[in-house]
C-alpha cells in the first residue's frame, strides 16, 4: 500500500462507526501475534486532560532515556500524530507498511465471518505491531472513548493506569450518570497496577475505590492541598507539588498543574515498577512538553489562542482562564463544535467573556453548520456572525481586534488542526512582508 491507499482505506472504513468491546480487537490482535502482550503500558483514561497528562508523561520518559510510545486520538494536524516514538511520528513508509499486514488480518477475518474490524480498532492493533516492532521499553496509552469496552483496554501489562477529571461526555455510549461513566472509565484498572487519579466527585471516587478494591490495585488521589501555584503567565507556569519545588512547565492553561501533579504521581509510581527518572530528567521533561491546541497561544498581537473545550467540563475551565489572565480585556471568540458536542452547556459557561462570537461549520457526519451554531448562540449573546469557513473567521477576527484585543478559538479538536495551520501561515507570510 502506498499513503494515499491508506487515507483511502481508513477513509473507507468509517462507515462501521464506533462498535464499544473488545472482541473485534482480540480476535484481530490474535491474528497479528497479540503484539500488546510484549509491551508494558501506563493507561489514561477520563474526561478532560488525557493527552495532556499523556504529553507530560512520555516527554519525562523520553527524558529519562527511555524508547516510549505514544497513542493517541483524535489528531491536530495529520493522521500519522496518533502513533509516536520519543516524540516522532511513525514514518509513511512503516505505516503503509503495517496498514496492508492490518489490512489483510481484517479480510481474513472478514472470510471467516467475523466482522471487519472499525477505524480505531484497525490503529490501535497497528500501534501495537508498531510499538512491539521498534521495541519500546513503554508505551504511554490514551483510551479513545470511555474505557471497559475500549479498544485499548485489551492490553494486559498496566504497570500504571492514571483517570483523569470524570466528567459528562459521550453520554449516549458511556451512560446518562456519573457513576455509569466512572464505572465504564474504572474500567481500564488491572490486576495489582498502581491507580492515579486526579480528584474526583464523590460519586466517581468511589466507583474508583470500589474497583481497586476489587482488582487489588494501589490507589493514589492527587492531593490539591499539596500543588502550590507559584506563577503563571503566558509563557510558562511555576508550581510546587509535594516533595518538587518550583517545577516549570511550558503549557499555560491554568488547569495544566493539576494534569502535571498526576504526572509527577504517575512517575512516582513508575519508579516503583523499576522505571526510575531523575529530577534532573523530570524538570526537563515538563518544561519540553508541547501539547497543542489546549490553551495554546498562537499570536501574540493580538493575543490568539486555540482550545479544545467541547463539553461542559473544558468549557468550565476555559472559563476559568479567561477570567485569570485577561480579566476586562475584549475577546472575540471563535466557535465549531460537532453535533454529538455539549453545545448548549459550553455556550452558557463560555458566553459571558464574549463581546462578539463568530461561529464556523465543523466537518464530516458529526459536524454542525455554522448557522445552526449561531442559532443556539444567539439565544444567549447578540453579536454573533455565522461564516462560510475557518479562513474567513480568522481574517474577519484579526481585522476587528486591536492590539489589546484577545482572540480565543476553541470547541472540537476537529476545526482546531486547520486553523491553527491558516494563523501560522498568515502570521508567517506578514512576518516576511514585514520584513521586505
Amino acid at each position: 500500500m502506498n499513503y494515499t491507499e491508506v487515507t483511502e482505506y481508513v477513509e473507507s472504513l468509517q462507515g462501521l462507526g464506533i462498535v464499544p468491546g473488545l472482541s473485534n480487537i482480540t480476535n484481530l490482535c490474535e491474528k497479528l501475534g497479540n503484539p500488546q502482550k510484549e509491551l508494558s503500558f501506563v493507561h489514561i483514561a477520563g474526561t478532560n486532560g488525557k493527552g495532556s497528562v499523556l504529553a507530560f508523561v512520555s516527554t519525562i520518559l523520553k527524558t529519562a532515556g527511555y524508547k516510549t510510545g505514544r497513542y493517541i486520538s483524535p489528531t491536530i494536524f495529520e493522521y500519522r500524530e496518533r502513533i509516536q516514538i520519543n516524540g516522532r511520528m511513525i514514518s509513511k513508509a512503516d505505516l503503509c507498511r503495517l496498514m496492508e499486514t492490518v489490512k489483510n488480518a481484517c479480510d481474513a477475518l472478514v472470510q471467516e465471518g467475523a466482522p471487519h474490524p472499525t477505524p480505531f480498532e484497525v490503529e490501535t492493533a497497528l500501534a501495537f505491531l508498531y510499538f512491539k516492532e521498534k521495541n519500546c521499553d513503554i508505551v504511554v496509552l490514551e483510551t479513545g472513548m470511555g474505557g471497559a469496552e475500549d479498544a485499548t483496554n485489551l492490553i494486559e501489562n498496566t504497570l500504571v493506569c492514571a483517570l483523569v477529571s470524570i466528567s459528562l461526555d459521550h453520554m449516549g455510549i458511556l451512560g446518562d450518570t456519573l457513576k455509569k461513566i466512572a464505572t465504564q472509565k474504572a474500567g481500564i484498572i488491572k490486576n495489582g497496577c498502581h491507580v492515579v487519579s486526579a480528584p474526583q466527585d464523590k460519586e466517581a471516587a468511589r466507583v474508583i475505590e470500589e474497583k481497586c478494591r476489587e482488582k487489588k490495585a494501589y490507589l493514589t488521589f492527587v492531593d490539591l492541598n499539596g500543588l502550590k501555584k507559584k506563577k503563571s503567565t503566558l509563557s510558562k507556569q511555576c508550581f510546587s507539588y509535594g516533595t518538587y519545588k518550583d517545577l516549570e512547565i511550558s503549557l499555560i492553561g491554568r488547569y495544566q498543574t493539576e494534569n502535571a501533579a498526576i504526572a509527577v504521581e504517575v512517575i512516582q509510581a513508575l519508579a516503583k515498577k523499576g522505571y526510575q527518572v531523575s529530577e534532573k530528567a523530570l524538570r526537563k521533561g515538563f518544561l519540553e512538553t508541547q501539547w497543542p491546541g489546549r490553551f495554546d497561544l498562537l499570536l501574540k498581537k493580538p493575543i490568539f489562542i486555540a482550545d479544545g473545550a467541547h463539553n461542559r467540563d473544558g468549557a468550565k475551565r476555559l472559563a476559568e482562564c479567561i477570567e485569570f489572565y485577561f480579566t476586562n480585556r475584549r475577546i472575540i471568540y471563535i466557535m465549531g463544535m460537532l453535533r454529538d458536542k455539549e453545545q448548549e452547556e459550553v455556550i452558557q459557561a463560555t458566553y459571558p467573556f464574549a463581546s462578539q462570537i463568530l461561529t464556523v461549520p465543523t466537518k464530516g457526519g458529526r459536524g454542525t453548520s455554522s448557522y445552526e451554531l449561531a442559532q443556539k448562540v444567539q439565544q444567549y449573546h447578540e453579536n454573533v456572525t455565522a461564516l462560510d469557513s475557518v479562513e474567513e473567521a480568522v481574517e474577519l477576527s484579526l481585522l476587528m481586534a486591536d492590539k489589546d484585543t484577545v482572540i480565543i478559538a476553541f470547541g472540537s479538536l476537529s476545526f482546531l488542526g486547520q486553523l491553527m495551520t491558516v494563523v501560522k501561515n498568515r502570521s508567517e507570510i506578514r512576518s516576511d512582508s514585514h520584513g521586505k
